[in-house]
């Protein structure tokens, strides 16, 4: 004997009860079948509206039945040979019949009981097994119809009533007693109490009315034919590389399906477990597949976390009080409280100085549960030993589940550390001394996320998914875009980060893909893209809440700076080209560098000050390293470097200055380079970096510009560049009289920084200096007699997006 259930995505159409028809078919030819079956798909939601649709005086109850018949209707017909089908229409009229009766009583009433409800939903299951019993006889199979609640006896409690086992034992025997059919279709859902008035066993009882029936029977095996290839290892409607779990123990099933898993309805596992029966969970639309056996002793698994699953729609009541320490029976009376309002306490969890204890129940039930316990404190409340209930909404539990976490340590951290970096903060915990589950309980809001961040931190240990906000496809923007789009399966590959362009925003549009962007079709899509202000696209990234989310800022925009901190302390990383933030107040750049290391982040900028040249990062391994910076000695403008080496005297400075804007060197406003307001944000950040407090009014700016030239707009400034030519030639011929060559130079010591231009000796490691190449010399108590040189090409889109990238690279791997 072997008991097979189809839930309603299984027979939810003529095709698919067709489908799992064939199934019980070929089942049947091993050994005699129960065929389970639960309303066709959606039905009973349908009938839940009608009935409160007639209790609140609404007519609308008729023309949903209608609709629910003509679908019956429908069904019938597609199913059956046209001289068949006389009796199954015959049998849904007077169903139906019935059913507008029913609702119409409702509907008098203006009053829905839990009874009444229970009669409403059993029609669903009852006509879908009917039909079913007729299709199977039509086609020729030795099928018979059985009233499930003629096998399955409950208590009265209407809604979710409890089994009489003793009692479905017996009368499950009687009915095999007196029947012969090969095989038996019952419907699932509904029973009868010791009167014989229907009953329901909650909201997928299907399941459980089969695994009654499977113990009842002592079947060799019970089959739940669903819509999903088994158990997976998470949600796959939340995590796209959930997979299906091949072997798993009847205890570990339980956590899962209590725990959320929709496959299974919890209270299934019990009669088959305490009979040893397997299960079998399948896919009705890929019969193939392997899907999930549960069983008393499976092979062990070289997993440690079998699956991850969750309970949305929480709420966390808290017990607080000086009052309970040291005094037995708060803990027996909180919950007899709760059990007197037949309250589920879901989770539980205790300080150990007894000052509190904290249980989680259904959002649903927290009003109640709230006044229920206030009430039973009510003097410990007026005394002042206990505080008044303090309920916390909005919550989910998000729990780990495997038989072999018992046996190996450091999950619980692995499991700690993965929701931190991503910024989700776990309210509760709660661990069993079996150690099969860890329970944590965070913001629901977070459950999408911690879900993805667990499962690829425990099943997809090659590969992170990196999700990337840029701001900014300008110049270097547009140059890391085609940098990224190049190296993405690289990344994958050898560094197993699968990155991932969420969003590319510019000052006029912001294109938006979850599941990332085209990085070889993104420029005209942006282009038709819809506008959105800063604070927008920071409340998109926010409330995006994707795992590993970095927002890359490829501006040079002083309000882009403003949103670093609110991203940051929601565990977004910030990899900054824009050095606005990094050299503006000190308290600012502190702050960001505070609220990274706080939730666990990163801020990063190496491009703020030599493109993709490793200055900071140097400056940064020595200081941890204990090392001490005495001296910095720096060409830091790539910019500056180019045109000083490109100019001779033989063509005019403002030509050599348009020149390195033309290709790329500059600043979009080249008098940013040129007036030395630039090196000197750069020099800061060196400063800053090496352990200095100090502010830009702090830093010397000797210019080598004369005044007018900074006066006007851009193209002011290259008239009067052109204007004041004998300055520039003047200042050249003074250097090459003197057999030097003229560097702008930012230097820091003691405490102190200026930036200017110097005339280089030959010999000098400056004076060498070629092209738009940057140099940094570290003289620090490690680098005495020599300094420790950084050097090479300091400008340039492709090298600065380069930086950026680099800088993504070291923030997806923390």
């Amino acid at each position: 004997m072997q008991v097979l259930k189809f839930g309603g995505t299984s027979v939810a159409s003529a095709d698919t009860i067709r489908q799992s028809l064939a199934i019980v078919a070929a089942a049947a030819e091993q050994s005699p079948v129960v065929m389970v079956v639960s309303a066709l798909g959606g039905t009973t939601d349908v009938l839940i509206g009608a009935g409160r649709t007639a209790a609140l005086a609404d007519t609308a109850y008729r023309e949903t039945l209608n609709q629910l018949e003509k679908r019956h209707l429908t069904a019938a017909q597609d199913l059956l040979a046209p001289e068949a089908q006389q009796p199954a229409v015959a049998l849904i009229d007077a169903q139906f019949d019935e059913l507008r009766h029913l609702c119409d009583g409702i509907f008098a009433l203006g009053e829905l009981s839990n009874r009444t409800l229970d009669r409403l939903m059993s029609y669903g299951e009852l006509l879908s097994s009917q039909l079913i019993a007729a299709a199977a006889q039509a086609h020729g199979l030795a099928a018979g119809w059985a009233d499930a609640r003629q096998l399955i006896q409950t208590n009265s409690r209407f809604g979710m009533a409890e089994v009489d086992v003793a009692a479905t034992e017996n009368q499950v025997a009687e009915f095999k007693t007196h029947n012969s059919d090969k095989i038996w279709i019952v419907p699932g859902f509904i029973a009868a109490d010791a009167h014989g008035t229907t009953t329901t066993l909650g909201r997928g009882g299907s399941d459980y009315t089969a695994a009654l029936l499977a113990a009842a029977l002592g079947a060799g095996k019970l089959e739940i034919w669903t819509d999903v290839s088994g158990m997976m290892t998470a949600d796959p409607r939340l995590v796209r590389s959930a997979r299906p779990i091949a072997r798993i123990s009847y205890q570990e099933a339980m956590e899962l399906s209590h725990f959320g898993a929709k496959v299974l309805y919890p209270p299934t596992i019990q009669p088959v477990m305490r009979r040893g029966i397997p299960l079998w969970i399948k896919n009705t639309f890929a019969p193939a597949d392997y899907g999930t056996l549960v069983e008393v002793s499976p092979p062990r698994s070289a997993a440690v976390v079998q699956g991850i699953s969750s309970i949305s729609n929480l709420t966390l009541l808290n017990l607080e009080g000086s009052g309970m320490v040291g005094i037995p029976g708060f803990s027996k009376r909180l919950f007899a409280a709760l059990a007197r309002e037949r309250i589920n306490v879901v989770l539980i969890t205790q300080s150990s100085s007894e000052h509190s204890i904290c249980v989680g129940v259904s959002a649903q039930d927290a009003a109640p549960a709230q006044v229920a316990v206030d009430e039973e404190f009510a003097h410990e409340i007026a005394a002042g030993r206990i505080e008044p209930l303090r309920p916390e909404k909005d919550l989910a539990i998000v729990a780990l589940v495997g038989e072999n976490m018992k046996d190996h340590p450091g999950i619980s951290g692995k499991l700690f550390g993965a929701l931190g970096q991503n910024g989700v903060n776990i309210r509760a915990i709660a661990q069993g001394a079996s150690e099969k589950n860890i329970s944590t309980v965070i913001r629901a809001a977070d459950v999408r996320k911690a879900i993805n961040v667990l499962h690829e931190a425990f099943f997809e240990a090659t590969v992170k998914q990196v999700n990337l906000f840029i701001l900014g496809p300008g110049n270097v923007g547009s140059k890391l875009l085609e940098q990224l789009a190049r190296q993405q399966s690289q990344l994958l590959e050898k560094l197993g980060l699968q990155v991932r362009v969420v969003a590319i925003a510019s000052s006029q549009h912001c294109l938006v893909n979850e599941e990332g962007l085209d990085l070889t079709a993104w420029t005209a899509a942006l282009a038709a893209a819809p506008a959105q202000t800063l604070a927008e696209f920071s409340q998109l990234i926010i409330g995006r809440n994707l795992r590993n989310s970095i927002f890359v800022d490829v501006t040079a925009n002083p309000a882009a700076a403003g949103i670093y901190a609110d991203l940051l302390a929601k565990s977004v990383a910030v990899v900054a080209c824009n050095k606005v933030a990094a050299s503006s107040e000190y308290a600012l750049y502190a702050r960001l560098k505070s609220l990274a290391k706080e939730f666990n982040t990163s801020y990063l900028f190496e491009t703020n000050v030599g493109a993709a040249l490793p200055i900071i990062g140097t400056l940064n391994d020595l200081t941890r390293s204990g090392d001490v910076v005495r001296r910095l000695e720096a060409v830091l403008s790539g910019t500056l470097n180019f045109v000083f080496n490109n100019y001779d005297g033989t063509r005019p400075f403002a030509e050599v200055v348009r020149q390195a804007q033309a290709e790329g060197y500059t600043e979009p406003d080249p008098r940013l380079d040129l007036s030395g307001s630039d090196v000197a944000r750069k020099i800061l950040i060196l400063a800053r970096e090496a352990g200095e407090v100090m502010e830009m009014a702090d830093i010397e700016i000797e210019t080598f510009l004369p005044p007018a030239c900074l006066e006007g707009d851009v193209e002011a400034f290259y008239t009067q560049m052109a204007a004041h030519e004998a300055h520039f030639r003047a200042l050249y011929d003074a250097a090459t009289a003197a057999g030097k060559r003229l560097k702008f130079v930012a230097r820091y010591a003691d405490g102190r920084a200026a930036v200017g231009l110097q005339s280089i000796a030959p010999g000098h490691d400056l004076y060498d200096l070629r092209g738009k190449d940057n140099v940094v010399l570290f003289n620090t108590d490690r680098y005495v007699e020599q300094p420790l040189v950084v050097k090479g090409a300091g400008a340039g889109a492709e090298v600065t997006a380069s930086g950026v990238f680099a800088d993504i690279i070291r923030a997806a791997r923390l």
